[in-house]
């Protein structure tokens, strides 16, 4: 039995204003290939299906055909609900759709009750999803004493060893966890929502080393913590700060013996991103940033002082630009001062203007601007004494 680790599909997503939905389209084409040609049983979603709890109709019409291409071709599903999903919304309809090999995992009370898939006749697979759980919302309903994540995900944890050991009284059964947990180890992103203040939100690995393998949500990075326990990352990238990761899913061999292989799949974005830096005049002109010119584009620009029409010049040659920030590399001894210096120093009304233009957008005042500020306090002065 071979199974597809995903999760943090984040349907509906945007970058910085710029809308995915045709980079997820893509994405799920790449999902249904790999599918196919690695004869995937089962692919496993780890919460955030989507990105918001109330997805567009478009959005869940694309998860809709994503389901119906994963069936199609041959792969059943199980999917967990996320802190991005509404598990409400994301469940209805589960015990029916089930029948189509499709199995929600999204309720508490469906915590110890796996998706099962044979191996042999003797040999079967336990899927167990575990839905996103807010501490303050389930403690009480799972019998916690404290509301914090270890407590929800230790008592749920525990629902699933009960009916795991029931059913390997009866016969061979290897475990699969789902969880959608900040789990200790892992390294995050600027793209997730944090869980938890203080690092409160973060789970202790050896609450799932028991398992046969543990599929992971919610940190965007693909990482292995530990032999059987991995993120798979989400399939595209969501900030700025994933620029470096590799974007893909993990397959996993499973036999009657147990876990075997697992190897990372990858996924080839719509448009890679970028991160820039320098002289706005080197960016432009210099030959090492060809492949930039077809990405999404971080740019910090280092002049001293802070180019005019700068974003129009950079989307000459990196249309792709979505990100610009100015920090000077350097500046001349006295030119680092603060507005309220810019004031006392100013020697007339003039120069006051010229310091106010300065501090809001990071350019000294030309010739010209400097001519028209005096130009105009001359003019008012001038009204005043006619009055």
């Amino acid at each position: 039995m071979r199974l597809l680790h995903t999760s943090d599909w984040h349907l509906g997503r945007s970058f910085h204003g710029v809308g995915m939905l045709e980079s997820q389209r893509l994405f799920v084409d790449q999902l249904e290939k790999t599918v196919r040609e690695e004869n995937v049983d089962v692919v496993l979603i780890a919460g955030d299906v989507y990105d918001r709890a109330l997805p567009a109709v478009d959005v869940v019409e694309l998860f809709n055909e994503a389901l119906e291409r994963i069936t199609v071709a041959g792969a059943q599903a199980v999917i967990s609900s996320g802190n991005h999903d509404s598990a409400v919304r994301l469940g209805f309809g589960g015990k029916l759709i089930e029948r189509g090999g499709v199995h929600l995992r999204t309720r508490i009370e469906d915590i110890g009750r796996p998706a099962l898939f044979r191996v042999d006749d003797e040999v079967e697979v336990a899927v167990y999803g575990l839905p996103y759980l807010e501490p303050r919302m389930v403690a009480d309903e799972l019998g916690c004493d404290g509301a914090t994540h270890t407590a929800v995900t230790s008592a749920a944890l525990e629902r699933v060893r009960d009916d795991l050991g029931r059913r390997r009284k009866r016969n061979t059964v290897h475990s699969v966890v789902m969880a959608h947990t900040f789990a200790s180890g892992g390294v995050g992103s600027d793209s997730e929502r944090e869980l938890s203040m203080g690092g409160l939100g973060v789970v202790p690995l050896n609450l799932f080393e028991d398992f046969d393998y543990v599929a992971l949500g919610h940190l965007h990075g693909q990482q292995q913590l530990h032999e059987r326990i991995r993120y798979s990352g989400s399939p595209l990238a969501y900030s700025f700060s994933e620029a470096r990761q590799s974007k893909g899913a993990w397959l996993i061999d499973l036999a009657a013996d147990g876990v075997g292989e697992v190897r990372p799949v990858r996924w080839t974005p719509q448009r890679h991103l970028a991160i820039l830096r320098g002289p706005i005049d080197e960016l432009i002109a210099s030959p090492q940033h060809v492949e930039a010119e077809g990405a999404w584009c971080h740019v910090t620009l280092t002049d001293n002082e802070r180019p005019q029409h700068a974003m129009e010049r950079l989307r000459a040659r990196f249309p792709g630009t979505l990100v610009l920030a100015f920090e000077p590399s350097s500046r001349g001894p006295g030119e680092e001062r603060t507005y309220s210096e810019r004031i006392a120093q100013a020697v007339d009304d003039s120069a006051i203007c010229c310091g106010f233009l300065e501090h809001v957008r990071q350019r000294s005042a030309n010739a010209e601007e400097a001519a028209l500020f005096a130009e105009t306090i001359d003019a008012v002065r001038a009204a005043e004494s006619g009055a």
